[in-house]
């Protein structure tokens, strides 16, 4: 019976997926996506509200009002990256206690 349950978990280790190596992220790489997610925030308020100001002929009241709505949405992104990427790593020391 031992012989056929070392048999069974060899042959579930043996189909297991094996991590891939493009999944681990560099400093440099997450500190960009975060820089990326920030301009990409400010980029999209600046045009919405460039293009509602150009629309109704206003002083640039939209420009303002959607650039701060827009660094608002790129914190909110940035700090939730910044949460996932904790998250996966504290997952994985949990991992490595775990084996040890």
């Amino acid at each position: 019976m031992q012989r056929l349950e070392e048999r069974i978990e060899a042959a579930r280790k043996a189909q297991d997926p094996k991590p891939r190596a493009d999944e681990h992220y560099s400093g440099a790489n997450l500190a960009w996506r975060m820089v990326i997610e920030m301009v990409a925030g400010l980029g999209i308020g600046f045009g919405i509200g460039y293009g509602l100001d150009s629309l109704f002929g206003t002083l640039p009241i939209f420009m303002v009002l959607f650039t701060m709505l827009g660094l608002a949405a790129g914190i909110k992104t940035m700090l939730s990256s910044a949460k996932e990427i904790e998250e996966k790593q504290a997952a994985e020391a949990a991992e490595r206690d775990e084996r040890d």
